[in-house]
């Protein structure tokens, strides 16, 4: 058996990764975990409306401007890997072929553990249906009978990141990750984002927040960590311990 460390991440646009789970994957990425980046799309149609608006824009070079984006931020974060699946966006559809291919990317990773988006998000249909196909391929992963003989998957932790307007989403974060010695991957990283410029201070925004929540969690004013940013999950599957703290 390998020892070595791996997570994965199945993000649904190109740009979610970042605003989402930046923070964790170079803080895992500097502990020396491969992070591998899974994109369905790049949400050409419907996440890229500032590059649409320049003249003589087409659907090929949105797309080429959003993986280049997207290369760039997985390089400032310190990703091992990233795919993109070219699904198409808006709405993503999930065949019987992208489910077999990502099953595919899950065996070959072996992640310890595995990111995506809310389960409900009445704004953005492409994300909640991403956690499904999560979900199912994960599932897909640890049967024995799909495609015998391969190694199965065990039984990694599925971390919910945090969805744009957590109140509708119905996302509680059970677990909040300090990544104030990797904020500055984080923010070069959202700065790669071009198309989305008006969303680097809205998740900036966030990060502080989150980290005042660490902090109060930690202990607060009587002994808690001193996080300035922070990035907020929601665990899926109940975690296995020797000991409580």
């Amino acid at each position: 058996m390998s020892d070595k460390k791996t997570a994965l991440v199945i993000s649904a646009h190109s740009a979610d990764f970042v605003w989402r789970a930046g923070g964790a994957i170079a803080k895992h990425a500097k502990l020396g975990y491969d992070v591998t980046v899974v994109c369905l799309s790049y949400g050409e149609r419907g996440e890229s409306a500032k590059l649409w608006k320049q003249e003589g824009m087409t659907l090929d070079k949105v797309k080429t401007e959003r993986r280049k984006e997207a290369e760039n931020a997985a390089s400032a974060l310190g990703v091992h890997d990233i795919q993109f699946f070219d699904m198409g966006d808006y709405p993503l559809e999930f065949t019987r072929e992208c489910k077999d291919k990502m099953v595919d990317v899950i065996r070959a990773v072996q992640p310890k553990f595995m990111f995506s988006h809310s389960k409900w998000d009445p704004y953005n249909t492409d994300h909640m249906n991403t956690t499904q196909f999560a979900l199912e391929t994960r599932m897909m992963a640890q049967a024995w009978g799909h495609n015998p003989g391969e190694k199965v998957l065990g039984a990694p932790q599925l971390y919910l990141f945090e969805p744009h307007q957590t109140e509708q989403m119905n996302w509680k974060p059970n677990i909040f990750l300090d990544i104030s010695d990797v904020w500055d991957k984080k923010w070069a990283a959202i700065q790669c984002m071009q198309g989305q410029e008006h969303l680097w201070h809205f998740y900036e925004n966030v990060a502080q927040n989150r980290g005042n929540h660490f902090r109060r969690n930690s202990g607060g004013q009587a002994g808690g960590k001193a996080a300035t940013h922070a990035e907020g999950f929601e665990a899926i599957f109940p975690r296995t311990v020797d000991e409580l703290d």
